[in-house]
């Protein structure tokens, strides 16, 4: 349960927000076909995101969660799949159900709202304008645009600073380890969503404040917490 109402809200990007996987796979297989490799499907690009652009073709290229080097032809797909998902960045990348809702009456009672997201700045606003709800985003930080990505709590605490909070005001949703892991670093509350991108382990035992199963859920919860 959350200890306090918060003064911000800071929501995670794929996973949380945006059901991004279908336009990620889609540009992943491009790039492997154009290489000659085997493709990898959704269910494997799934277990993929969360830790930037640069991660992501890492992973497709060695098939490993944890590759260590920059694998041949690392520089030729990183700029093959940057060029293929900014073209396609919202071909079938939807709003998980409930999103635009709760960010509007969150919004509408003067909540501010932050997107903190590891995904690359060519990609987060044009995703975020397609779909509607750039707008009521306050402030917009992207992996390319920190030093650091999640899970550092680097992101989170100069989102509380543009805000001119505490850590401890502000609120975390997310739907992996690595929201749970910044949100604690920084000091910030978290909240998890069990629909995203977790790599098939209930976020439960991640032991976030407290599980929502849709984001319209999130104003009763800061009500009991007020």
């Amino acid at each position: 349960m959350l200890v306090h109402t918060p003064d911000l809200v800071a929501f995670d990007l794929d996973g949380t927000l945006v059901d991004s996987l279908p336009d990620l796979a889609d540009a992943i297989d491009a790039v492997l076909g154009r290489l000659g490799l085997p493709s990898a499907g959704e269910p494997r690009v799934r277990r993929w995101i969360g830790n930037g652009v640069n991660m992501l073709v890492k992973r497709a290229l060695t098939g490993e969660l944890w590759p260590q080097d920059n694998p041949p032809p690392f520089d030729e797909a990183l700029t093959m799949f940057m060029d293929l998902y900014e073209a396609n960045v919202c071909n079938r990348s939807r709003l998980f159900p409930g999103v635009a809702e709760a960010l509007k009456q969150l919004k509408a009672v003067g909540f501010r709202l932050a997107c903190v997201t590891n995904k690359h700045s060519r990609f987060t606003r044009p995703l975020l304008d397609r779909l509607g709800v750039l707008q009521d985003m306050d402030f917009v930080g992207c992996g390319d645009e920190f030093e650091k990505l999640k899970p550092d709590p680097y992101p989170l605490l100069k989102t509380a600073e543009f805000f001119g909070i505490e850590p401890s005001r502000g609120l975390m949703v997310g739907d992996s380890v690595n929201d749970v892991k910044a949100a604690r670093a920084a000091g910030f509350m978290v909240v998890c969503v069990p629909y995203g991108y977790h790599g098939g382990n209930g976020v439960e035992c991640l032991k976030p404040d407290a599980v929502v199963s849709s984001l319209t859920e999130l104003p009763a919860l800061f009500k009991k917490a007020a």
